[in-house]
Formats: C-alpha cells, structure tokens, sequence
C-alpha cells in the first residue's frame, strides 16, 4: 500500500455529523483526520440543507430523551468556543390531538415523560393556543404544551462552526471528492475515491442518503433506508405584534396523507419576516436521493397553503418561495437512527462505525461525540442500543403514494 495516504480515521460525509465527528476526533490531539465530502462543504443537496431546524429536549422515547438533555451542554460548548449562537429558544409548541401516534411523536405519552424526566411545561386547550397566538378555527378537542426552552437551530452557523473548529485542530477537509468504495478488512479500511485510494485505522460513514452506496457491496443489502423529498414554504407574515413558537400539529391522518404540519417563526438571526411551514409528509420515497429535484410536490404545497386559510389569519397563504428538503429515514418508524458499528455484519464491520437516518440534528454534538468514541475508543458510554445496525436488508420500498 505504499504511496498511499494513510490516516487513524476518515470521515465520510461533511455534513453535520461528520463535521462534528472529525473536531471530536482532532481535539483529542495525536489523531490524523480527514473528512471527505463529494459536493463540497456546507452545501445544499443533501439533508443539511435550508437556514433552520426545530430544537426541542422532549421526546415521546425516554432513552432518546435523555440524549437530547445530555446534548444541550454540548450546544453551549460549541457556541462558546466559536462565539456564535446556534440555539435559539423560541419555545416548542405541539398541539393536536393527543392520542395519535405520529413520527414526531405523542402528546400524551410526551407529556408524561417530561413530568417523569422533570422537564418543565405548560398544558394549554385550543383556546388557550388560540387566544395567546393567533391560530382560529382550531378543533375544540384540541389540546397540547409549550416547551420553553425549545426552538430554532441555526443550520448554516453550526456547520459554519464546526468546519472551523474541525480546521483549527488540524483534521484534512477535502470536497468535491466522491467516495466510491470503503473496504473494511480486520487491520483497517481502505478507502477509494474518484481522485485517490487511502488507508485508515477506521472510518466513520455519515454519508446520510448515499450510505447504501457503500455498505450494499459488502453484500447482504443495504440499510433499510427511505429517502423523501419534502415540501417547505415560505411566507410573509401579516402581523408580527405577538412573538410566537416552533409548532407541530398533531392531527389523524386523512386517506391522502399522514396530516400534518409544522412551522417555524422568522429567524431571530435574519432581518426576514417570512414563516416557513412544511407538510411533514412520508409518501413517495425516492428509488435513490439522486433522484431528487429541489422542486416540491404542487399538492404537498396547496395543503400548506389551504391549512394557513384555515388557521393562520397573521399569515399570507400566498407563498413567497418554495423548496424541499431531503429526508432520510429507517423504514421502521420505532427505530429513529442508525448508529452504531458494523461489527458483525461484515468482515472488519467493527472498523467502521455508521452514523445515518433520522431527525438528528438537535444531537450533532453528542452524536459527533459519539462516533469519534465508537472509532478511537472501541465504545461509548451513551445509551445507543437501539439505534444499532441490526443487520443489513434490502429495502422493503413503500407503495407510491402510502403514508408509512
């Protein structure tokens, strides 16, 4: 293998949590990193993309719950060290009704949960919602809580400074060069790109969509992975007297669609007063995420539109921009995450550690943490059981048009 450019780890993937992983890694000191990145740093094709993401500390899960209050300090950190805020805490607001089950969650059972991890909250009715923030027309059924110290994550500012806290201590970042092949073997891996071949002790893959690229020729499948393309929706708002919150609703499903919907108040760090919304709807999985075409489904748009008529009379249902956003998700909603390593599922699995899939981007930090403990240490001492890899398996695709 001589000439060939050796190091103790590779990160596959600049996204957030590769970012994260390389200044986890090279704050250590004595380790040689390199990330390598096939569109380039901070760019928008992949799940990174757009300006915001929704912080909040409750889940329905209790294991992954206590990863989000384990990653808040985390948070802090990386703030400090960068001088720049990343949380913004505008409050979590989730309403509904109470019982459905859904991907973001369970009011009820949430509910619960906090009062058990004694996190704070306040319950609130239709009215209440209603009266404090201007939403009309709401269900009389409906109830939910506000969770104050949730919010906003500032998407750019964060990969922002993890790129420049993974060059200040001394990790390689290389973009626009595309991973083609990682070889795992029992003293290493070695990995394969369109410019050059390298040898690393272990390689982290936090390639999100293009995973399965990688892992399927070690054979057995992939990863049950889904990619979709989902709709996002800007627009103005009419009155911007009342400060209001991230929100969720919680709604049953209709024949069409999973129902529901969130939305995000302008940032506090742009001098914009456009909302943006977004149908957080699983339909359509792409065969590949290449597939993906930045241009939302036009229906996906007008159910947005047509829930802002009905409940939202501070806001203009007249779109000022659309996009998507890409999703990569488990096929089986109860999972969550894959992280872990790929001991036992190929030879050499335990030198490769995966991290993809998932709403993770409230754990960057401690997810970041994680990988870096998983390849220079052997383990960790979070509670990631769960989130294994339980196996290599070829996707079971969703019917077009099916809610999962």
């Amino acid at each position: 293998m001589s000439g060939i450019e050796t190091y103790d780890l590779i990160v596959v993937g600049g996204g957030p949590v590769g970012l994260s992983t390389a200044w986890h890694a090279a704050r250590r000191g004595g380790h040689r990193v390199l990330v390598l990145d096939q569109y380039g740093f901070m760019n928008e094709r992949a799940g990174s993309s757009g300006a915001e993401r929704h912080w909040r500390v409750q889940y329905t899960q209790k294991d992954i719950f206590a990863l989000t209050l384990q990653t808040r300090p985390m948070w802090a950190e990386l703030e400090r060290l960068t001088g720049r805020r990343l949380i913004h805490e505008l409050g979590s607001l989730w309403f509904g009704d109470t019982g459905v089950e859904t991907n973001e969650g369970h009011i009820a059972d949430t509910a619960r949960a906090m009062d058990e991890m004694s996190v704070a909250y306040e319950w609130l009715t239709a009215r209440d919602i209603e009266k404090r923030y201007g939403f009309t027309g709401l269900p009389g059924h409906f109830e939910g809580f506000l969770q104050r110290d949730g919010g906003a994550i500032d998407v750019r500012g964060t990969l922002a400074a993890l790129f420049q806290l993974s060059q200040e201590h001394g990790a390689v970042l290389r973009g626009n060069e595309a991973v083609r092949e990682t070889t795992p073997d029992r003293d290493g891996v070695t990995v394969r790109t369109d410019r050059a071949a390298y040898r690393a002790a272990k390689v982290v893959l936090a390639n999100g969509s293009q995973a399965n690229d990688l892992i399927t020729p070690w054979g057995g499948g992939g990863l049950d992975l889904h990619a979709y393309e989902m709709a996002l929706v800007t627009l103005r708002q009419r009155d911007a007297s009342v400060p209001r919150p991230f929100w969720f609703a919680f709604q049953k499903p209709t024949e069409e669609d999973t129902n529901l919907f969130y939305g995000f108040p302008p940032n506090p760090w742009s001098t914009s007063d456009e909302v943006r919304l977004g149908p957080d709807f699983e339909v359509n999985a792409l065969e590949h995420a290449s597939r993906a075409t930045g241009v939302p489904d036009p229906r996906h748009v007008e159910r947005v539109t047509d829930w802002v008529r009905a409940h939202m009379p501070w806001v203009d249902p007249e779109p000022t921009g659309t996009s998507t956003c890409l999703a990569v998700l488990p096929g089986d909603p109860a999972r969550q995450f894959y992280l872990g390593t790929a001991a036992g599922l190929v030879d050499g699995g335990e030198n490769v550690v995966v991290s993809v899939a998932g709403w993770a981007f409230k754990l960057v930090p401690l997810f970041g943490r994680i990988c870096a403990e998983l390849a220079l240490d052997g383990g960790t001492s979070y509670d990631i059981a769960r989130h294994a890899l339980t196996g290599p398996a070829v996707p079971a695709r969703p019917a077009p048009g099916a809610a999962r």
